[in-house]
């Protein structure tokens, strides 16, 4: 019976999550090519075989596959879902003037970038949705409770201390003092707090104490400054209008997005472990922890922080990836000239090593937390 409510708890929030980030990106793909008049030959939510579908009256088949971990929308004339080869020869001559291949780069652009812009406006409309009719959470950046043991308490952190900033960053909320925490990469984290009506200065090492420290069981150990919230659960909700959530839902995803990136340069620079990287089977785990402890709003957050994510990595850069088309359509514009097709060839397979090469590194990194997780 305890594999069945696991999987209940891990799998299906998992398969939910993905469907509908991954319907989101498409669908932003989708609608751009629509609006430019380019003919989308398949939309399909997971890859492989075919178990649901139906073509609709523009000759799109519309369909879910048996592998829910991922999906594409191919475009008329692509050989593949990724769009690094077509092929018109097959086509009449009316239809290839709706073939994506025989669009101008500008269209081409404007239709890549649609689909991480969807996984972005989702993101602003869930957290819009939260702050309208839930009200913006305020976890005011005062310590509840210092953790026995921990880098707070050994650095003479107390109770009731309001932390003002970190590193020398402004802290305006309980949440901005775990994602400053985390991207701390000095032997050292600085404190300026507020003691009554004194303000102090303290400068202490991090201590690594295990993530879940609440639940009785092994968890991820990360450093981790060792203090609680004023109020965990128990947050008074702020009444918010429309407008006003809808920027301060831009102003969060956008500050989500500028946290992102300076972890992902820390990487590269070596100042972060890149062990931290996660893939497919990380989301599994974290979007089954979400539903098997916290509630709704939790899952729905946690889906929007996951959008940014999913919007920011295809913007990056690589081969395969929508980034990659981008950097090619955009030379493209600038030279006035169509990159050759053998180029783009050996591009696409560079991309394609970086991206098998960055999965098995993330899937390591997967089991290995797993195994900490289970048997340390």
């Amino acid at each position: 019976m305890d594999w069945l409510i696991n999987t209940i708890y891990y799998v299906v929030p998992f398969i939910v999550l993905l469907g509908i980030l991954v319907f989101v990106h498409e669908l932003g793909h989708y609608l751009m090519a629509k609006l430019t008049g380019v003919k989308v030959a398949e939309f399909s939510i997971g890859f492989g075989k075919k178990l649901w579908g139906f073509t609709d009256r523009s000759g799109t088949e519309w369909k879910v596959s048996a592998v829910p971990l991922g999906g594409y929308c191919k475009f008329l004339g692509d050989d593949d879902a990724a769009s690094s080869s077509s092929s018109d020869e097959n086509l009449s001559e009316e239809d290839k003037k709706y073939a994506f291949n025989n669009q101008n780069p500008f269209k081409k652009l404007a239709i890549v970038i649609a689909g991480p812009l969807g996984n972005y406006i989702f993101a602003i409309l869930v957290f819009a949705a939260v702050f309208f009719f839930v009200g913006k959470m305020d976890f005011p950046p005062v310590v509840g409770e210092v953790i026995p043991g921990g880098a707070a308490e050994q650095g003479g952190v107390l109770q009731g201390d309001r932390i003002l900033s970190i590193n020398g960053r402004k802290i305006n909320s309980f949440a901005e003092i775990k994602q400053e925490v985390d991207m701390n990469t000095a032997e050292k984290i600085k404190l300026e707090i507020q003691r009554g009506d004194k303000i102090l200065n303290l400068s202490f090492p991090l201590k690594t104490i295990p993530l879940n420290i609440e639940a009785n069981q092994s968890s991820e150990m990360r450093p981790m400054l060792g203090v609680r919230s004023v109020c965990v659960v128990d947050v008074e909700p702020q009444d918010t209008s429309l407008l006003e959530a809808f920027s301060e839902a831009a102003a969060e995803t956008w500050r989500i997005t500028v946290v992102t990136l300076r972890g992902v340069g820390q990487m590269i620079s070596g100042h972060r472990n890149a062990d931290e990287v996660g893939g497919i089977i990380r989301i599994a785990e974290m979007s089954g922890d979400i539903s098997k402890q916290s509630g709704l709003l939790d899952f729905m957050v946690f889906m929007a922080l996951l959008s940014i994510n999913l919007g920011l990595i295809n913007l990056f850069p690589i081969p395969l990836l929508d980034g990659g088309h981008v950097v090619i359509y955009v030379i493209e514009i600038i030279t006035r000239k169509e990159i050759n097709e053998k180029v783009k060839e050996y591009i696409f397979r560079f991309g394609l090593f970086v991206l098998i090469a960055l999965m098995l590194f993330a899937t390591y990194n997967d089991f290995a937390r797993l195994f900490n997780r289970w048997f340390s």
